[in-house]
């Protein structure tokens, strides 16, 4: 965060401030939860569902904060006063980042997709950090409380600042984008996630689109060409298109793809200007070829040399929480901890790499089924589908957890699966005593399910890990 006055952030908010506070200065952290404030913090006091902020600017104030931005005066706590404070949230760090942009060489690259965003995100972040210092959110701040906050992370010193631009709306991207218009917009997936938000696929290609809509001048869209909706996405800017894929014409490739018995990728990278290059991915699942194919080339565009990033790619593991992160318990059992999210893509990828491992290692194949949240009218029938899937992919023990996603138990055993290969249970606790009992050594075991159907609650159980949502 660079350093301002109150009346710094009262003129980039159109907020009110008193002319004795006007020259108090925050020299900290920009935080929304008042046991985050240090000294000289900016206190957020952000309107919630079960908490209101303001009810906590006090204790910020104790614990060093210099100010609040708030929606009312509070006595004796110095205020920014605003008409609304998650919009204020949002101007202040458009505020701070075009103030970095006329003072320094700040480079914005942000990620948009049905699928893989926050995995691309990571990669970026190792790819190009070596370039200079790079902010990059841990995790899925990807949203018009998020961003904002990661914006505000930013300093004279700041080189590259990595965003994930989630949306469940129409609109959502082109809002996150005036806050951070970025210079290179990397667009992955067109799926299925929060369909019932949008009502429709051609929605959702929509408001992926606004991200190449919201580039800077002389911005670089970065395409999927294997995404046939998010390559045309390149009608929608006048600048340079970078795409990326498998197909022969992508401008920078994968050829000779393979699977490990670990369920990791391996593929030759085609970059303009270099010979191919061997990268062998450390992350499970196939579907991470599409997510380091769109790391390399925004990082190809931000600096980084074809050789960096086929090491670097090479090199990366996970690095935010409950996304195919891989444990392997003493007792022989391997559980592949999914479920931070989920949508019917990210799904049928997890099961395939699942599928995969299990085939390629001979061990028996468990999945650990929660709801796919946020489908609208077509919930039952998507979580039929999942269900048949995971008949097809062979999966050998399926248990689904909750109500919510009863659709697959009706899918699985209508495509062939009866009696003990599928278990239905209420909930995580129920499902916990069960996997408890019942799992063996050898065996592979997914976790997956929406965030809001709680399974990775179950997934830190069973690696015996405390990782918070």
């Amino acid at each position: 965060m660079i350093e301002l006055t109150a009346a710094d952030v009262a003129a980039a908010t159109g907020g009110a401030v008193g002319a004795a506070l006007a020259g108090a200065r925050v020299t900290g952290p920009v935080v929304i939860d008042s046991r985050d404030a240090t000294e000289g913090s900016l206190f957020v006091a952000l309107p919630g569902e079960h908490v209101d902020g303001h009810d906590y600017a006090a204790a910020a104030v104790a614990a060093g904060a210099t100010l609040v931005l708030a929606a009312r005066e509070l006595e004796g706590v110095p205020c920014v006063v605003v008409d609304d404070v998650q919009t204020a949230l949002g101007e202040l760090a458009r505020y701070v980042l075009a103030t970095l942009r006329e003072e320094a060489d700040v480079r914005v690259v942000a990620v948009t997709g049905s699928v893989g965003k926050t995995t691309t995100k990571d990669l970026l972040g190792a790819l190009v950090s070596p370039l200079g210092p790079t902010i990059v959110p841990r995790g899925s701040f990807n949203n018009e409380i998020g961003l904002p906050l990661t914006v505000l992370g930013a300093d004279r010193e700041t080189r590259f600042l990595v965003l994930e631009m989630g949306a469940d709306h129409e609109g959502n991207l082109t809002y996150l984008t005036r806050i951070a218009p970025p210079d290179v917009s990397v667009v992955l997936v067109v799926g299925s996630a929060h369909l019932g938000h949008f009502g429709s696929v051609e929605a959702i290609e929509r408001a992926k689109g606004e991200l190449v809509q919201g580039l800077r001048p002389g911005g670089v869209a970065v395409l999927n060409a294997d995404d046939l909706r998010v390559a045309a996405m390149s009608r929608l800017t006048d600048g340079p298109v970078v795409t990326f894929g498998t197909i022969p014409s992508a401008d920078v490739r994968a050829s000779d793809v393979r699977i490990d018995a670990e369920g990791r990728a391996s593929f030759e990278l085609h970059a303009p200007g270099a010979e191919p290059l061997r990268v062998d991915l450390r992350l499970v699942g196939e579907h991470h070829v599409t997510n380091a194919l769109a790391a390399a080339a925004g990082a190809l565009q931000l600096g980084a040399s074809p050789q960096d990033v086929a090491r670097v790619l090479s090199e990366a593991g996970p690095a935010s929480p409950h996304r195919m992160h891989v444990v392997d318990r003493p007792d022989g059992v391997r559980i592949i901890d999914d479920s931070y999210n989920a949508n019917p893509d990210s799904m049928r990828a997890g099961l395939r790499a699942l599928a995969v491992m299990a085939k390629q290692t001979g061990r028996r194949s468990v999945a650990v089924l929660g709801e796919m949240l946020e489908l609208g009218d077509d919930s039952r029938g998507v979580h039929d589908e999942l269900g048949e899937l995971v008949v097809r992919l062979n999966i050998r023990w399926l248990v689904v957890v909750g109500a919510g996603a009863g659709g697959i138990v009706d899918g699985a055993r209508r495509e062939g699966s009866w009696g003990s290969e599928v278990v239905h249970v209420a909930d995580v606790q129920e499902a916990a005593a069960l996997l408890r009992e019942e799992l063996k050594e050898g065996d592979v075991v997914l976790v997956k399910s929406s965030k809001g159907a709680g399974l990775w609650r179950l997934a830190n159980e069973l690696t015996g890990e405390q990782v918070p949502a």
